[in-house]
């Protein structure tokens, strides 16, 4: 039993307007303007994988009538490319520095060999070689000691112990109230 994917590369179907098939597309996946944005990108993307003949033209149909042109392909004929990568040029290390000089002074910077083409685009960023310390180096910066801060209390003096602070009294009770002609009955 073949398998079958639908692929969608952004073209339309024959007539049809491209916000009239953004927003269809935007209702029948609901998704943001930003996904859609990606869909219409030119770029081939696999929309579904793994149906069965029916389930694939169903997709088609439907994806038809939003207003785009896809493509179902045969997973079991899809010849996947393999390609061979080009051998890492050799590898030479760079001279290594003293961590003490990274630390105290700018970092040098790092210098990167490419290993492939992806790489070879990184070839030319700067970007400092810091070295590893060794245990126990303090790696903080020295921070002179903070001043403390001018404060005048001389207006200030301190009451022997026990003694009155001027605390708030406490207001004498009032009279206790009148009860005399409360009774208890039985």
């Amino acid at each position: 039993m073949s398998r079958y994917e639908i692929a969608f590369s952004g073209q339309l179907v024959p007539g049809a307007q491209l916000d009239l098939v953004k927003a269809n597309m935007a209702k029948l996946f609901q998704a943001d303007a930003q996904r859609i944005a990606l869909l219409f990108s030119g770029r081939r993307l696999v929309i579904k994988n793994n149906l069965d003949e029916a389930g694939a033209e169903k997709y088609r149909a439907t994806l038809e009538r939003a207003g785009a042109l896809v493509e179902v392909c045969d997973m079991d004929a899809v010849e996947i490319e393999e390609v061979e990568m080009a051998p890492p040029p050799p590898y030479e290390p760079p001279a290594p520095t003293p961590v003490a000089a990274a630390i105290g002074g700018a970092p040098k910077p790092l210098v990167v060999a490419p290993r492939d083409e992806y790489m070879a685009a990184f070839s030319d960023v700067e970007a400092p070689d810091f070295g590893i310390a060794p245990v126990g180096v303090d790696l903080q910066d020295e921070r002179p000691e903070p001043a403390p801060p001018k404060v005048d209390l001389s207006q200030f003096s301190l009451a022997p112990a026990g003694s009155d602070m001027g605390q708030a009294k406490a207001a004498p009770a009032g009279p206790a109230p009148d009860i005399s002609h409360l009774k208890l009955q039985e």
